[in-house]
């Protein structure tokens, strides 16, 4: 999901799709129907095809020949790919954006950090670390960048909720806390480095169930 808000049909479709993807509610391999989503949103078959093609741009869903859309399926080599792509990509956003986070910027990102620490499930961190992402991020004034690491975390979110589905322990992260504490120092190159191993932390461990920290 990028950044920027889209309130047209096809924006409203691809928004309320991508969700139940993520979360789980629509299982791999699930074949999505036209006429199925254009009856549900009330809506013709174009804006549903075109929110389909951002949902393949995301790597959400597949476009298959004579077969339709489908739900993309996922597996480690994939996720180490995500990771991999995020650490690059959200590296060089936040050196572009260091020079621009002010005490203020700083101060929201430990309360967002916080919000996650005390958050009741996983959702509800998801959405917060996602937040922290975006806002020690945005500074860069880097639009296309931005969107394509939303994408990303799009991604990520969909095998962090595959692992929670009964029990739920909000993490202490502690790498938030030491990438603010680097960004408040003007330690630019520290806090870019701990962003890094944070993220790609995540495709280190084949065959592990993902947690939280694994996904931050």
């Amino acid at each position: 999901m990028t950044n920027t808000k889209d309130d047209t049909v096809t924006g409203r479709i691809s928004r309320a799709l991508a969700d139940r993807i993520i979360a789980g509610e629509i299982a791999p391999g699930t074949k999505l129907r036209q006429d199925h989503f254009a009856e549900e949103f009330g809506a013709s078959h174009v804006p549903v095809r075109e929110a389909f093609r951002r949902l393949e741009a995301q790597g959400l869903v597949v476009s298959e020949p004579r077969r339709g859309v489908r739900v993309a399926n996922f597996d480690i080599a994939e996720v180490r790919e995500v990771a991999e792509m995020r650490a690059s990509l959200e590296v060089l956003a936040l050196r572009h954006a260091a020079p621009y986070l002010t005490s203020a910027l700083l101060d929201e990102a430990e309360e967002i950090n916080r919000a996650g620490e005390n958050a009741p499930d996983v959702r509800a961190w998801e959405e917060a670390n996602r937040a922290f992402h975006r806002l020690i991020l945005s500074p860069c004034n880097m639009p296309r960048l931005l969107a394509t690491i939303d994408d990303l975390h799009a991604a990520s979110a969909r095998f962090l909720f595959s692992g929670f589905r009964m029990e739920w322990e909000a993490p202490t992260d502690q790498d938030h806390r030491a990438i603010l504490k680097a960004l408040r120092e003007r330690q630019f190159d520290v806090a870019a480095a701990t962003l890094a191993r944070h993220v790609k932390w995540i495709g280190t461990k084949p065959g592990v169930k993902p947690r939280a920290k694994a996904l931050s």
